[in-house]
């Protein structure tokens, strides 16, 4: 169904976009960072106070922090780093970075205050892209899995069963229908049950054949393709 794949490969690229966004943000701040580091001078500074910050009933404390740059003049700045609780407290004397050229550009020597937004960009932007493009991915490993077995694997006759709903899967609400077969291995006397690739109609008018032809990798039939060649094609 035309509307199920466009919606799929859209929900795929609403992870994979903003995740590859991410990551460019993560080398972006990693960048801005190592630079201000590499120019940055060591000194000691004082907490002055906590500055509250609320949003969605949540409170974050981001602390001031007052120091004496190399020129002896007395600087005032507010850390782009806030926590809950407060990760410092009033008078607590703190190890800093800052850039002679900009005093004002100066920052807290800890990992969460240099090295937050790089590590939250990243972690983000790690799993968003994992995501998309796993959705992109998997199906083109699926098909390419199925094209082998179709060339490579054993073909064998199986006993047409019934057709169900698969319920743990849907999109917009709606689940698909699987053909399920079974079949005999003569050598071990076991019975194996094939679950068809997931289908977008009910294919139980069309369903006119007690036997299915389903390839399985030789030796191995937990790998298998269940041949629906034989039914309609959905219209797009």
């Amino acid at each position: 169904m035309k509307s199920i794949a466009v919606t799929k490969h859209a929900f795929a690229l609403a992870f994979l976009l903003p995740g590859i966004g991410m990551l460019a943000a993560t080398l972006f701040t990693y960048k801005n960072t190592s630079t201000f580091l590499n120019d940055a001078i060591r000194t000691e500074g004082t907490v002055i106070e906590l500055i509250q910050s609320r949003s969605d009933d949540s409170i974050m404390y981001y602390p001031v922090v007052v120091f004496a740059n190399q020129d002896g003049e007395e600087i005032e700045f507010t850390s782009l780093s806030g926590s809950n609780p407060p990760s410092y407290s009033t008078g607590q004397a703190i190890e800093i970075f800052y850039l002679p050229a900009e005093p004002q550009r100066a920052e807290i020597n800890d990992f969460f205050s240099l090295w937050g937004m790089p590590a939250i960009f990243g972690g983000l932007g790690s799993i968003f892209s994992a995501i998309g493009a796993g959705m992109i991915v998997v199906p083109m490993l699926k098909e390419g899995e199925e094209k082998r077995l179709k060339q490579e694997g054993t073909s064998i006759e199986t006993d047409f069963k019934s057709v169900e709903v698969n319920t743990a899967y849907s999109v917009n609400g709606k689940h698909p229908f699987q053909v399920i077969t079974q079949w005999q291995n003569p050598s071990t006397t076991e019975i194996h049950v094939f679950e068809s690739n997931n289908l977008w109609y009910d294919p139980t008018d069309f369903m006119t054949r007690k036997q299915i032809t389903v390839f399985i990798e030789k030796e191995n039939p937990k790998k298998y393709f269940v041949d629906l060649s034989f039914l309609p094609k959905l219209a797009e």
